[in-house]
């Protein structure tokens, strides 16, 4: 094999892509994935960039070249987004604190209001032309331009959702549960719009050359458990999102799911829709890893270093006994099917040398 790619470690023998894909093929590979978004703590950057860093006073070169360094994976890196209050054309008002955003205020305040809002954006989805070609090649432009930033790391893109949590998050989850309640089909509308145009969007965009895995993100639970019931997502959620992930298939590529929280009890039907893995997993709340891999050995399971409690508040040894915990206990150098990774992004809190730990224990452990 030609010396020519990008290594993390001495001992690496495939590349990341290589490695990237026996993983999701559940094939033996020579060390651990390392997976992560790396763009929202400074003291990261800095360490890896070996300079000191004022607040947010870094670059999207940085965050590439500590990507280019640590990881084999990444989701697609993004500056910091400064602390301006903008308000957008429909009349949304969104806070950005450099590495987070939400909504201060929506344009409507009631169930009628959201149910307009909700329809005027069914027949926009409905109604907007679409360029194929044009669609491609931008897509095409910001994976190639990332790319030349990362080196060899495998960009996880994760613009892909059927639609579900941008609609009740966009509403608003109060006013959703109401709209639901009394004009169910609007919201059914609206989700089957959206992922109307997403599957047209795939069928212009996906191209294993650029990357062999998509991420499709919905979040639809808390901590507790699912969000919504489960009549609701197998209503509403589960028939679109096979769609979606049949589409992603379609043209060879594997599929990723997320959600944040506690999603356990709807993992069949997740896996129903044909789903290749899932990322984002919160051990503190039921969700380890080791239990889910041990339990569904024939899928690929990532994000499941515990995120808070372990990685900001834990020992740097602390981090290197769960890393290898994981890869031990699921016999991932032997099967694939696992990424290494926190389960709340490398977010602000989180200690460097803990990032660092993590790094380093996956590397410590070779086949």
């Amino acid at each position: 094999m030609p010396d020519t790619f990008d290594r993390l470690f001495p001992a690496d023998v495939l590349s990341k892509r290589e490695r990237v894909e026996r993983t999701l093929a559940l094939q033996p590979v020579d060390r651990v994935v390392l997976h992560d978004q790396v763009s929202y703590n400074p003291g990261v950057i800095s360490l890896y960039a070996g300079r000191g860093i004022h607040g947010f006073g870094y670059t999207l070169e940085d965050v590439c070249s500590v990507i280019r360094q640590t990881l084999d994976a990444c989701f697609p890196p993004v500056a910091p987004c400064g602390t301006a209050r903008v308000t957008d054309e429909e009349g949304f008002v969104t806070q950005h604190d450099n590495w987070t955003s939400w909504t201060v205020s929506r344009p409507f305040d009631d169930v009628a209001g959201a149910r307009e809002y909700l329809l005027r954006r069914t027949d926009a989805l409905r109604e907007a032309p679409f360029d194929p070609e044009g669609v491609r090649r931008s897509f095409r432009d910001d994976m190639t331009r990332l790319q030349l930033l990362v080196g060899d790391t495998v960009i996880i893109d994760t613009s892909s959702s059927v639609g579900l949590c941008p609609c009740w998050s966009r509403v608003g989850l109060a006013l959703f549960a109401y709209l639901y309640a009394d004009h169910p089909e609007v919201v059914a509308h609206f989700i089957e719009a959206y992922v109307s145009h997403e599957i047209r969007r795939v069928h212009a965009i996906a191209d294993p050359a650029l990357s062999p895995v998509i991420l499709i993100a919905d979040d639809l639970a808390t901590k507790q458990g699912p969000i919504f019931s489960p009549e609701f997502l197998r209503r509403e959620h589960f028939p679109p999102l096979r769609r979606l992930v049949e589409a992603w298939h379609s043209h060879g590529l594997r599929v990723l799911y997320h959600s944040d929280g506690n999603w356990k009890a709807v993992i069949p039907d997740l896996v129903a829709c044909r789903a290749d893995g899932f990322y984002c997993l919160e051990p503190s709340i039921g969700m380890d890893i080791v239990e889910l891999k041990r339990s569904r050995p024939q899928l690929a399971w990532a994000g499941g270093v515990d995120g808070v409690d372990l990685m900001e508040r834990g020992s740097p040894e602390e981090v290197r006994e769960e890393v290898t915990r994981h890869i031990r206990q699921t016999d991932a150098l032997e099967t694939g099917g696992m990424f290494v990774g926190s389960s709340s992004e490398i977010n602000p809190p989180i200690k460097p040398e803990n990032y660092r730990a993590m790094v380093e224990a996956v590397g410590a452990l070779h086949r």
